[in-house]
């Protein structure tokens, strides 16, 4: 019997990643392949589910190839995939009925408008945990059923499939033997209710979704079924995770416990804190969502979403021209005056959690004549560091609890002078780990646990740069509090 390897999908927005790992956890070979992203002349965001499986399939071959790994020595498979896309297939053929409606995509704004709809958006809230939205899946797969060709007739039949990415690419590759999603995926659909851990009825009614047409809630670390992967291994082998891809990346940070706190930088962020088994509502502008299910028992957290964060950078780049690449940043904000009193708040398409004001546009306050492209630059950075710093005190608000270390992960991580300024604004140790892939990481984590080929041990493998705090913390609450106050120029327009 040769080695045994484990394989880690990433389904993500932009494409679809396989991650081969050994036996003892270390990651051997990455493959991707890039997906179309659908635009079209309204703004609709969609992607082509079956490109989505196809890719899915490819990545795996060329891992194994590029790896010269024999399939017979491939133990089983996780998947970590991107949240709230809906995509609604044929029962029996497995084909898409139309395209996927991605994350982005607000076409079923007017979806929530309804007045059956609207009625509910308090106990949407109070059980579901998530703020009345068309960014969820619940509108999204309400929008499909009503215009993707037949869908409506076919759902009464039941003969249709809808739900999150993953729930797809499961029943793909199972060949339809198995209709099944994880509570981390179904707690961000806006239609589960994460206190009696079930699809709700009248959630369901409301968006004219029948709940037999959805899939079965199941463990995150279970078993999915088994795969051959259209006929790579002649022994089908077993899905044995399946996560949300911000909820593995906080499986892979080992924040296995309450208060465990994570930052996803990006073009976007996640921050993400385990708050244990007992779900907290949010009374400071955050969500709660299932972390995941392990055997038997289900896990919760605290989550704020924010739009712009790594995309201020790009912003800087690419439309202002100000920088030739965002490697020039970290001088930039060495060189630039550190206490000017300016703030740049970039809220370019209104302000997410914890604020949800979407009138609210862009500024930078503060300036006088020796702002320059140095002094611009770092209040760019430190706007990352600002809005982050933000849905932290909210988390320490709702849960009570003092967040003393960040674990982070992302692009901008690299970048010393944000890393440093984060944690002096934040009053927070901050670790920076080693390891890039987090979401494919941890779904292989959950996989390895679940089949026995490794124990707690592997986070070992994690390795942690130390950022700690050096702002006093008199200058700390002085500048936050003038970040605060430029937010507030921002919504009421003052």
């Amino acid at each position: 019997m040769g080695n045994k390897y484990l394989i880690s999908i990433d389904q993500s927005t932009q494409g679809t990643k396989a991650l081969l790992f050994s036996e003892k956890g270390e990651l051997c070979v990455r493959t991707d392949l890039a997906h179309r992203q659908i635009v079209n002349e309204q703004g609709w965001v969609s992607h082509d589910g079956e490109e989505i499986y196809q890719n899915t399939m490819q990545v795996i071959r060329n891992a194994l190839k590029l790896a010269k790994v024999s399939p017979e020595d491939v133990a089983g498979i996780g998947i970590s995939n991107q949240r709230e896309t809906a995509i609604m297939w044929d029962r029996e053929t497995g084909q898409p009925l139309d395209h996927a409606v991605v994350w982005q995509c607000a076409r079923a704004a007017k979806i929530c408008e309804r007045k059956e709809i609207q009625e509910m958006a308090e106990q949407v809230r109070l059980r579901t945990g998530l703020k009345l939205s068309p960014y969820f899946t619940a509108a999204k797969i309400c929008w499909l059923l009503e215009n993707a060709a037949g869908a409506g007739e076919k759902a009464k039949r039941h003969e249709v499939c809808h739900g999150t990415i993953d729930s797809y690419l499961v029943y793909r590759m199972t060949k339809g033997e198995v209709y099944a999603t994880d509570y981390s995926n179904a707690s961000r659909t806006q239609l589960f209710n994460i206190f009696a851990l079930k699809w709700d009825e009248e959630i369901c009614r409301a968006f004219g979704i029948d709940v037999d047409n959805l899939p079965e809630v199941r463990d995150s670390n279970s078993c999915f079924g088994y795969t051959d992967c259209e006929g790579l291994f002649a022994r089908p082998v077993p899905i044995h995770a399946v996560m949300g891809d911000s909820h593995a990346a906080l499986f892979g940070q080992n924040c296995r416990s309450d208060g465990k706190t994570k930052v996803t930088y990006g073009t976007g962020s996640s921050i993400m804190m385990n708050i244990g088994d007992t779900p907290i509502l949010s009374r400071n502008g955050l969500v709660t969502s299932l972390a995941w299910g392990l055997n038997g028992r289900p896990e919760y957290v605290l989550e704020g979403n924010l739009n712009y964060t790594g995309a201020v950078i790009s912003w800087l780049k690419d439309d202002v021209k100000l920088i030739g690449s965002a490697v020039e940043t970290e001088a930039l904000a060495n060189e630039a005056n550190q206490d000017d009193g300016l703030y740049l708040v970039p809220a370019f398409t209104g302000l997410g959690a914890p604020y949800w004001d979407s009138s609210a546009r862009a500024a930078i306050i503060g300036m006088d004549r020796t702002t320059g492209k140095a002094e611009l630059t770092r209040a760019a950075l430190e706007s990352i560091a600002y809005q982050i710093t933000d849905i932290v005190r909210a988390m320490e608000k709702d849960s009570q609890k003092r967040i003393e270390t960040l674990r982070v992960d992302g692009g901008p991580t690299k970048n010393r002078y944000l890393m440093q300024f984060q944690s002096d604004i934040a009053g927070s140790e901050v670790a920076i780990s080693t390891i890039e892939e987090l979401s494919g990481t941890g779904a292989a984590f959950m996989a390895g646990m679940a089949m026995g080929l490794w124990g707690e041990e592997i986070f070992d493998t994690i390795n942690w740069k130390q950022v700690t705090p050096q702002m006093e913390e008199a200058v700390r609450e002085r500048k936050f509090a003038g970040y605060k106050n430029a937010v507030g120029l921002v919504r009421t327009g003052e």
